[in-house]
């Protein structure tokens, strides 16, 4: 079989409004699985000395079921293929809500089953990662910003926040690298990404070899982009 490098030529627009959707799953993922992952990261050692003094009264059994909220989190997601779960989120969820609310026109975009798919995937991931750098900061920096009389919120945000920040970002760029490449996987509900779109031109013209090397170099270029983006940030965070 001849290499033609025309069709690669021919399918480069396609392909890289693929690369843009692939892109704004992964941005808009990322962000919310940050804002999912620092909270179950955060609530999973809540009540610990890791955050500073252990909860009395009232504060012990909310504390225990924050953890066990957070852990619940954490494990389902991490103990189910991500394929699955999209697909759940786009076929069987609605389904369930309208069963429950007898909402017959109820169904969620194919964009936004992925996009929220991101978001509690990755966001499981990047707590275990919070909940490691936190629980990784010496606990003599944490009893000596107690001892200096400051709120719970000034310690995590002055203290422990800073310090468990730097220890994140090498295991937080590696997880934001695998949602990016995790969006390939959309391609079974439905949604034009990068793959979905190489498939369709190869679907079309058959030229498997052509499309498919173009589709992993245009991944290795974003993927890159990101390792490099994330390796500068780290750079700066080290000068502070």
């Amino acid at each position: 079989m001849d290499f033609q490098f025309s069709i690669i030529l021919e399918s480069i627009p396609t392909l890289l409004e693929g690369a843009k959707l692939t892109w704004i799953i992964t941005l808009l993922g990322i962000s919310g699985g940050m804002f999912f992952g620092v909270l179950a990261g955060l609530g999973r050692i809540a009540g610990t000395e890791a955050l500073g003094e252990k909860p009395h009264g009232v504060f012990v059994p909310i504390s225990f079921l924050i953890q066990k909220i957070s852990g619940g989190y954490v494990e389902t997601v991490r103990g189910t293929p991500i394929i699955v779960q999209a697909m759940f989120l786009y076929f069987a969820f609605p389904m369930l809500v309208k069963a429950i609310m007898d909402l017959e026109r109820f169904r969620i975009e194919a964009l936004t089953a992925a996009v929220i798919t991101i978001m509690f995937n990755a966001g499981a991931y990047i707590a275990e990662i919070v909940r490691g750098a936190v629980i990784s900061v010496d606990k003599g920096l944490v009893e000596a910003g107690m001892s200096l009389g400051i709120t719970r919120f000034q310690l995590i945000s002055h203290v422990i926040g800073p310090l468990a920040l730097r220890r994140m970002i090498p295991p937080l760029g590696n997880q934001f690298i695998i949602s990016l490449k995790d969006t390939s996987l959309f391609i079974v509900i439905g949604v034009g990404e990068l793959t979905r779109q190489g498939q369709e031109i190869m679907a079309s013209n058959f030229r498997a070899l052509e499309i498919w090397l173009t589709v992993a170099i245009m991944y290795l270029i974003m993927t890159t982009v990101l390792a490099v983006t994330l390796r500068t940030f780290e750079k700066r965070m080290k000068m502070f």
